[in-house]
């Protein structure tokens, strides 16, 4: 069931002011792909392992036993969160791999890559519709 205009003119409305009160936050919800987030968290906290390691390093060479302990917890720190945003990164993969097949077995196209939020919204309530109409 798609949306009536004035619905449409609505979630519309709600878009532009987003973009205009919090353009940061909107960029981040016009990505297209999760997955980008969790690299880049992936990529900072390898960042932060190395950084990490330098304090220790640096601890044990100017005998500061506090550098080295602050070391190693920003590479504890540094491994959970690369960890974390990995498992995050590959579950999302193996779900976009079960709904490929899906979409497949059923015939469907894939959505298109270039979808803005008002269509992956009108998609999410098709899905829905859909859903609690079996």
């Amino acid at each position: 069931m798609p949306l009536s205009e004035h619905e449409q003119r609505q979630l519309e409305q709600i878009e532009q002011a987003l973009y205009a009160d919090h353009p940061r936050l909107a960029r981040a919800m016009r990505a297209k792909d999760p997955k980008v987030h969790y690299r880049r968290r992936v990529q900072e906290a390898a960042v932060g392992f190395l950084l990490g390691a330098g304090a220790l390093v640096a601890g044990i060479f100017l005998k500061y036993a506090w550098l080295s302990v602050a070391g190693f917890a920003v590479m504890l720190l540094s491994s959970v969160w690369v960890i974390a945003s990995y498992r995050r990164m590959a579950a999302l993969v193996a779900t976009d791999r079960k709904r490929a097949r899906s979409r497949r077995r059923r015939g469907r196209a894939a959505r298109p890559a270039s979808s803005g939020l008002m269509e992956r919204l009108e998609e999410r309530w098709r899905h829905r519709q859909e859903r609690n109409g079996r």
